[in-house]
């Protein structure tokens, strides 16, 4: 038995639609989805179809693409999040909602945590204050799509929710047995020392939040799984493996590998 891990399908791509359509059966594993598969509920539905058919249990996290208003007048924020964790729940996928799910395989106890976070524009370098971080990005020529399609209702500012998206998550992780161990899952990275875009570098500040820096440590991460970066990367921290799985755009990865190649092994995952 193993999971394995996903990210970035961007399926609204045909290429990459049939693609994954192709994926190849596993019934004894298990798969997480770690977000910016597709930007409309309907594409969502029929990863979640793709996937549930091919594993025994499947997980997802937001990542900034499905919580895009698209079409215009779509709902937004909150009730955009909330109708997409029902399509999770008519599906049988588990959403950051859910309770952690326990790990039956091999190891110590442990469980898998979807996590939604946001961010915060913290991502940014010490001397750029927090009202300068559009600015500073906007010298480079960089301004995310999220600015216009990803919106905070009824929260202030994504700022605001994702600080309440925190607090709500760190009461949830706290209260695990301090026995347990977890695989932590969020879209975006959780240390800023792993969000480098080394052609965008100012990018960062729409890729997490110095609020998780010291999770991996704080709630006994087995590994910590992110997408978000189209990079993908195996690294270190305190010994604790962080995995970025991100599949990509069309010329992000190679066709002839078949999707089935970059599926990433999470647990049991590679010996020390």
């Amino acid at each position: 038995m193993k999971l394995y891990a996903l990210s970035d399908l961007h399926v609204s791509h045909p290429h990459n639609r049939r693609a994954f359509e192709r994926l190849g059966a596993r019934p004894d594993d298990w798969l997480i989805l770690a977000g910016d598969l597709c930007e409309s509920p309907d594409d969502l539905a029929f990863v979640f179809g793709v996937a549930t058919a091919r594993f025994a249990k499947v997980f997802w996290v937001p990542g900034n693409h499905e919580l895009w208003s698209v079409p215009k007048g779509s709902a937004r924020g909150v009730a955009r999040y909330e109708a997409l964790v029902a399509l999770c729940r008519e599906a049988g996928v588990v959403s950051p909602e859910d309770p952690y799910v326990a790990w039956p395989g091999p190891g110590a106890p442990c469980v898998i945590a979807p996590l939604f976070l946001l961010y915060d524009y913290s991502f940014r370098p010490a001397g750029v204050p927090a009202e300068a971080a559009l600015d500073w990005a906007l010298e480079e020529g960089l301004l995310c799509t999220d600015e216009a399609l990803l919106h905070a209702d009824p929260y202030p500012s994504k700022a605001a929710w994702c600080r309440a998206r925190c607090e709500q998550t760190v009461a949830r992780l706290a209260a695990l047995d301090p026995g347990c161990e977890t695989v932590l899952v969020n879209h975006f990275p959780l240390r800023y020392d792993l969000s480098s875009t080394p052609a965008i570098p100012r990018f960062s500040i729409w890729c997490g939040t110095r609020r998780t820096e010291d999770w991996h440590r704080r709630f006994r991460a087995r590994a910590v799984v992110s997408g978000h970066l189209h990079i993908r990367a195996t690294a270190y921290r305190d010994g604790v493996r962080f995995e970025e799985v991100s599949l990509g755009y069309p010329r992000q990865w190679r066709a002839e590998a078949g999707v089935d190649a970059y599926l990433r092994e999470i647990l049991p995952g590679p010996s020390p």
